[in-house]
């Protein structure tokens, strides 16, 4: 009998095709879902928001209530200095806490119960950790600030950056380890200048979708830097952000107003995206190296 009568006749083989190929079928339909919603969204914040971007959109602060015209240039401003200290203050915390988890994780009960709080603190909703940083900074200061902002979205990258960190490490052999340790190179010199220089793509790689994840965070920022119509590089005071004045113009009923919500939506979403395919030519760029 040859095979392919047999494979036939067999109904043990006839089940498993048939569930092989109801399994690629729903694979491949879950894959095509996903992409048209995500064409769409893409589609539908080109068709609405593209209007809004010109050249007075960096240059004029937001309009006043009814007046025309009008820019996005201080939530822009605002935005990229929050981002940019809560970068500041995460990447190096981060990395740090990666390495020590990485290094220490399999000896040391205080790392088993960090990467534990750091999975929670993964999965814990953004809102949760501006009342954190609303109750023990902005209360007691008896003000919103940029500064308190940078501390709430900071919080959010720094578990980003410490999984990374920690998950990137693992993935150096254990013989390069034991090749440094062989010639004599203290721990904290093979967990620096070996393995992180190693793997140092994945752990940028990290640090560039952290930042991704918190440009994008509204919830934090409204209990925390709240907004501010004029133009402010005080840290030390209430200070405009995108991801607020997208949730304020959105819902008004200006249409000028709606129009710089999409061109705001739209140009964070390419930022985000933009970063997305920095952190690949990354990746790709360390493995070719190594």
């Amino acid at each position: 009998m040859s095979t392919n009568l047999w494979q036939s006749n067999n109904p043990i083989y006839r089940r498993r095709l048939i569930q092989h190929r109801v399994g690629i079928f729903l694979s491949i339909s879950a894959m095509a879902i996903g992409l048209v919603s995500l064409l769409w969204i893409l589609a539908v914040l080109l068709i609405n928001g593209i209007g809004a971007i010109d050249i007075e959109m960096f240059t004029h602060t937001t309009p006043a209530p009814g007046s025309d015209g009008g820019g996005l240039l201080n939530p822009i401003i605002g935005s990229l200095m929050m981002v940019g200290v809560a970068t500041l203050i995460s990447t190096p915390i981060g990395i740090f806490a990666g390495m020590y988890l990485a290094e220490y994780g399999e000896e040391s009960r205080f790392a088993q119960i960090t990467r534990f709080v750091t999975d929670i603190m993964l999965s814990a909703p953004s809102i949760v950790i501006g009342l954190f940083i609303y109750a023990i900074y902005v209360a007691n200061v008896r003000h919103f600030s940029g500064w308190a902002g940078s501390y709430a979205i900071a919080l959010i990258a720094i578990p980003v950056v410490v999984r990374t960190t920690d998950n990137m490490l693992a993935l150096v052999p254990h013989s390069l380890r034991e090749a440094a340790f062989a010639l004599g190179a203290p721990r904290w010199k093979v967990a620096t200048m070996i393995r992180l220089r190693a793997v140092k793509a994945g752990v940028v790689t990290g640090i560039l979708l952290a930042v991704a994840r918190i440009s994008g965070e509204t919830a934090p920022l409204l209990f925390t830097a709240l907004n501010n119509q004029f133009f402010n590089a005080d840290m030390n005071s209430p200070m405009a952000n995108l991801p607020v004045v997208i949730f304020q113009f959105a819902m008004s009923p200006y249409d000028n107003w709606r129009e710089l919500a999409w061109g705001g939506a739209l140009l964070i979403t390419f930022s985000v995206l933009a970063l997305n395919i920095v952190a690949r030519v990354v990746v790709r760029s360390g493995k070719n190296t190594v």
